[in-house]
């Protein structure tokens, strides 16, 4: 197969945002060519940390911009800790922080009960959605629940 296409200049649209005065995102962004102007950037002042903040033992600084709307706390937040004294590159960083998530639904769920509002599981899970596009899957997991909490509670029923 022969490639007909001899320079990049003859592909169709090629080159089009080369020159700043036909800006291509004209009238969506009033073009005043400081995108072209990086080299005299100035970095934004560092935000204040107001919470206990991890981070990665291979950075020396914190980043410019984090969250401070959940620290850690609780269990989560312990195993968040040891997490984070450990290496990017190693599961023992990166799977106590998925099972960190994992816990931190709970506490959520928990904490949700302390002060009083009785989560929707149903809407929060995604479980309507799933009943209206994808019906059949949800009666086979529902029944399979229900078989294993059945055959759960018989075997702790013999313990006794």
């Amino acid at each position: 197969m022969e490639n007909s296409i001899v320079s990049y200049q003859d592909i169709p649209g090629y080159g089009m945002d080369a020159d700043p005065k036909n800006e291509p995102t004209y009238p969506m962004k009033n073009y005043t060519g400081d995108d072209h102007k990086r080299l005299n950037y100035e970095r934004s002042v560092q935000q204040a940390p107001s919470v206990e903040i991890l981070q990665s033992n291979e950075r020396p600084s914190l980043t410019a911009v984090y969250g401070t709307s959940v620290p850690p706390s609780g269990l989560s937040g312990m195993i968040r800790r040891y997490a984070f004294k450990h290496s990017e590159d190693r599961y023992r960083h990166w799977i106590p922080m998925i099972l960190a998530d994992r816990i931190n639904v709970y506490e959520g769920i928990i904490d949700d009960l302390k002060n009083g509002h009785f989560p929707n599981i149903f809407a929060e899970r995604g479980i309507t959605a799933e009943w209206k596009y994808n019906t059949a899957r949800t009666v086979v997991n529902t029944v399979a629940t229900a078989v294993l909490a059945y055959l759960l509670i018989m075997s702790l029923k013999q313990k006794r």
